[in-house]
């Protein structure tokens, strides 16, 4: 099959909830989490690899990076609340941190956690999104790219932190720009040279291929259907240009790299395209004496189910209400509003529980560490529960 009618994107997810607006640790760099990689893929039967338990990331995080034990949390309850868990799932753990009573009962519950590997060190790189260099620190921008010139002047107006988390230019660049360390990243220690770097021969696992669509997928002739970057990589018709080997079952790190950088190209369903060629709608008005034009846009005439997405971009000193098919089940980005009062009354995709995850863990930890849960039980009659279900 002709690769050219393979299309690869990065996912914004990752980059939208779980990297950080803030500079990484310095020792977030290559250099030791290639050590890391090593560190985990050697010690199997430590809970290192292929999943990752607290209390081992803990230990390299706190004993071999010097990160504080509260940060090295954060990082890696984020990265878990973007994994595919159901609302009973993540209430069951809610009720379970807010049963426990003291520090070390919070600590075992944690240290039953554990966590994809390949994908937390994934996780780890990308924080360097928001890297601080001293090249841009002086001139307040980033040097001009082939790549950036067709990016949308809502998203970019401003190259700073938050930017770059929401611009889907901004993934689609730093995927580009890091494939090959993302890749070695990944490769088994025993694929590597002395200095950690790979080498034409070098193979790639198909479990670290399946690890990279924690950060890529793609689709055939622009169909409707999206795939994981693996089961593309995977199928039959595409093995010459992905370099899989039915015999290893690995892929050849020069031609699977090739092939990524050949299919990857902007995200199709992701907010830049939103905004720049999706349905307009005429939900705002503009405000007179200000030169901000609102902009409202959706997808989801087009996107599959998943994928539907409404953008309210520059919305400026309005009230805004609304109810719509559009808006079921949709992701809604809000981007750049202000002074305004949005009401959506209809149901959308909960994009958001990652984040009301950690607010309900850090609420628990609250009132216990503080002993203000006991108070707020008391504020709540034994039967209120009962008589409201009566009502």
């Amino acid at each position: 099959m002709d690769q050219s009618r393979v299309l690869l994107w990065v996912k914004a997810e990752p980059f939208i909830v779980g990297a950080l607006q803030v500079p990484p640790p310095s020792k977030f760099s290559l250099h030791y989490l290639r050590k890391i990689s090593t560190y985990v893929q050697i010690r199997a039967t430590e809970g290192a690899y292929p999943r990752l338990y607290w209390s081992t990331w803990r230990h390299i995080a706190c004993g071999k990076l010097q990160l504080a034990k509260d940060l090295a949390w954060l990082y890696f309850e984020i990265f878990d609340s973007l994994s595919m868990k159901t609302p009973e799932e993540r209430l069951e753990w809610s009720e379970v941190l807010s049963n426990c009573m003291s520090e070390e009962e919070v600590e075992k519950q944690r240290n039953q956690l554990s966590v994809d590997t390949l994908q937390f060190l994934l996780f780890l790189y990308i924080q360097q999104l928001n890297k601080v260099s001293l090249r841009t620190s002086l001139i307040g921008e980033e040097w001009p790219s082939p790549r950036n010139k067709s990016q949308s002047p809502d998203l970019t107006e401003k190259s700073n932190c938050h930017n770059k988390n929401w611009n889907d230019y901004s993934h689609q660049a730093f995927v580009y720009d890091h494939l090959s360390d993302l890749l070695e990243l990944l490769l088994d220690p025993k694929q590597l040279t002395a200095s950690f770097h790979s080498t034409h021969s070098s193979l790639v696992s198909r479990e670290a291929v399946v690890a990279l669509s924690f950060l890529i997928e793609g689709t055939i002739s622009r169909a409707r259907k999206i795939y994981p970057l693996h089961e593309l990589a995977l199928w039959q018709p595409l093995h010459a240009d992905s370099g899989f080997s039915k015999i290893s079952k690995t892929f050849s790190f020069y031609k699977l790299e090739t092939w990524l950088r050949s299919c990857l190209t902007g995200n199709p369903f992701g907010t830049s395209a939103c905004l720049k060629s999706g349905k307009k709608l005429a939900w705002a008005h503009q405000v007179e004496g200000t030169t901000k034009r609102a902009k409202i846009a959706c997808n989801t005439h087009v996107a599959p189910r998943m994928h539907r997405l409404v953008v309210m971009s520059q919305v400026y000193k309005q009230t805004l209400a609304k109810s719509s098919d559009t808006l079921a089940g949709a992701h809604v980005k809000i981007h750049r509003c202000n002074e305004s009062f949005i009401y959506l009354l209809s149901p959308l995709r909960d994009q958001r529980k990652q984040f009301q995850v950690l607010v309900e863990n850090k609420f628990y930890e609250w009132l216990i560490n503080t002993g203000h849960r006991q108070q707020l039980d008391s504020l709540v009659p034994p039967a209120a529960g009962s008589k409201q279900a009566a009502g």
